[in-house]
């Protein structure tokens, strides 16, 4: 376990079957956290883009749309950031050998920019359980300019 994913005391949590409309739980979960902990409008969209991406792949590729598996999403205020925390109850992936989404040969595949996507949203990334829970940093402090 990582630094990120230790210790996580909740703030909130939520659990639901892995199918793929619930993907709107997890936005409601991201609307609310951001809210109620004045997140600036400047890391919103990027909180917002990694967590459905993350979730989509607990979904998708994690629990395969298995509607008897759950997925898990929670969050925690850990002084100035935010940490957000998904698992699903699938077996995992090698999260350390994806292909390059960005490598010409891979441009035109439709799978495979989640992850670069989340390393490139979030201020850190962290995966455990062989990749079926990732953790997630953002900073609560607005952009600077």
């Amino acid at each position: 376990m990582g630094a990120l994913i230790e210790d996580v005391q909740f703030t909130q949590r939520i659990e639901f079957p892995a199918k793929a409309e619930n993907i709107a739980l997890a936005e409601k979960l991201i609307d609310e956290a951001c809210q109620k902990h004045n997140v600036h409008e400047s890391h919103y969209g990027n909180i917002l883009i990694a967590l459905t991406e993350a979730v989509n792949n607990a979904i998708h590729h994690g629990n395969r749309l298995d509607p008897s598996k759950q997925v898990t999403l929670g969050y925690e205020v850990k002084g100035e950031k935010i940490v957000f925390v998904v698992s699903d109850q699938g077996p995992g992936f090698d999260f350390n050998s994806l292909p390059d989404p960005t490598d010409p040969e891979n441009i035109e595949k439709p799978h495979g920019r989640g992850v670069f996507l989340m390393r490139a949203l979030a201020d850190s990334v962290e995966f455990s359980d062989n990749g079926a829970t990732v953790a997630m940093a953002f900073s609560l402090q607005p952009v600077k300019e």
